[in-house]
């Protein structure tokens, strides 16, 4: 009778013994290799096999390793058996730590990334297969450790000395000269923007790539990355002219980036299996509803740039494991509205500012933490609105706090209505009056958003620092 399917854990962490149904009679056996929904079920992580290798081998005693590359893999016999025997390659503290088990039909190993693999025959005619998620790529990282290092305590039930091993596996290195492999990095995209500094400053193991470096409005421009070592990519590049989007010119690239852009890097992830986070705007609604709007607000963008921004968050949703992040009023280090009402407030300037638009800011460090805890607490991929916390304010009482917290008067900002503001240029882009967000879905994951007023008197005090 064949036995339920079982998982276990071995010495090396990620590394997992499955014991496979097995379904006989006399004329052979019958057992379901990979079964997604049940090994998932039970234990084994989701990791999307892409392709099926078969090492036949025809003689008693083939030793093949230890070769460790940047993918998972799913490894069996489909004829014989086999010693099979891994070592860790990874960083960190369980590099070297070896384990062994045999495979035979109803036993087979998942071998996480990073983790070198080795196998000798026990029979003649053994077929070896193995699964794994990604294609073999030149230059990527492919590691290996000689098979008979003294310092792997494998003890090879066939001595190497009487095993068929390659000349090559032969010359491997020692475990004392391998560099160990790296974790994978996460990607960030539109660096040089007011997120991307952010991240690229606070985030541990990223890889930043600006505008310059990789275009994502460019077919092309993905070749550029890595994915063997990519564990995920956020998508803060973007175009943000919203009054240059109207325009003929600026229409064509603003579709390119924000619409066609995610796309590509949806199929990007998906082919990796890692996921997206890409950053979205309170523009794609307009803004005329009353109370705060929810994640499942029918979209309904006004200009170009919120039509643009609402089809890249359609995009970016063909991504498997994705966060779409919707946000409104961002402040991080560059160019943004509250440094320059602090330049007009140290000059003791007055200022039209808009009063008729409502909203809450959004420090770049909350779009951070918020990221960073979405991942860690493996939330339900989706759409998050994340904003700061606090009471909603208009264009004009921001302007008047940050007035006040730069020592002038608050009363050298005057209020305006949009419709005035824009009064000489009928060309401008609509703006949403009502730019509110919930937060509720972002705090049932455990997230609590700051108060925006809180933020704001430490930015500022951060920007009279800077004048010292």
């Amino acid at each position: 009778m064949a036995q339920p399917l079982n998982v276990e854990p071995s010495s090396i962490p990620g590394l997992m013994v499955v014991h496979l149904p097995v379904h006989g009679d006399s004329r052979g056996w019958f057992k379901e290799n990979w079964q997604r929904d049940k090994m998932v079920a039970a234990g084994l992580p989701d990791f999307q096999p892409i392709q099926n290798n078969i090492s036949f081998n025809v003689a008693r005693g083939v030793t093949r390793g230890f070769h460790a590359e940047p993918w998972d893999k799913f490894v069996s016999v489909a004829t014989g058996s086999v010693f099979g025997a891994w070592v860790d390659l990874r960083q960190g503290p369980t590099f070297g730590k070896t384990f062994s088990c045999t495979i035979t039909s109803d036993v087979a190993v998942f071998v996480p990334r990073g983790v070198a693999n080795a196998f000798q025959t026990l029979e003649p005619d053994t077929a070896y297969t193995y699964l794994v998620n990604a294609h073999w790529r030149e230059g990527s990282e492919y590691l290996s450790v000689n098979l008979s290092d003294p310092q792997i305590e494998v003890h090879w039930p066939i001595p190497l000395v009487d095993a068929l091993t390659s000349e090559k596996d032969s010359h491997s290195p020692t475990l004392k000269e391998v560099r160990p492999m790296a974790d994978r990095k996460l990607v960030v995209l539109g660096a040089g923007g007011q997120l991307g500094r952010e991240l690229a400053a606070h985030m541990p193991r990223v890889v930043t790539r600006s505008h310059s470096e990789v275009d994502i409005a460019e077919a092309g421009a993905l070749a550029g990355l890595d994915p063997t070592t990519t564990g995920a990519v956020i998508n803060a590049a973007a175009f943000t002219e919203v009054d240059r989007a109207e325009t003929i010119e600026g229409r064509a690239v603003a579709w390119r980036v924000n619409a066609e852009g995610p796309g590509r890097l949806a199929d990007f992830c998906n082919e990796l299996d890692v996921p997206l986070i890409h950053v979205s705007s309170d523009y794609v609604f307009d803004g005329s509803k009353h109370g705060e709007y929810l994640e499942t607000q029918p979209l309904s963008p006004q200009g170009v740039y919120g039509q643009t921004k609402a089809a890249g968050d359609i995009a970016a949703a063909r991504a498997r494991r994705h966060y779409i992040l919707r946000t409104s009023w961002v402040i991080g280090n560059g160019p943004n509205f509250v440094r320059t009402m602090f330049t007009l407030a140290r000059k003791g300037a007055e200022a039209l500012v808009v009063s008729d638009q409502r909203g809450r800011p959004t420090f770049t460090s909350e779009l951070r933490q918020a990221a960073e805890h979405l991942m860690a607490v493996k939330a339900e991929y989706g759409i998050y609105n994340v904003t700061n916390s606090g009471d909603s304010v208009s264009w004009s009482e921001l302007a008047r706090e940050v007035y006040r917290l730069a020592d002038a008067d608050p009363n050298l900002i005057r209020d305006v209505t949009t419709s005035d503001y824009f009064a000489d240029n009928p060309e401008a882009a609509p703006r949403p009056a009502n730019s509110l967000l919930s937060l509720q879905k972002l705090k049932a994951t455990g997230f609590a958003s700051r108060d925006w007023r809180e933020l704001l008197a430490d930015y500022v005090a951060d920007l009279k620092r800077d004048e010292q």
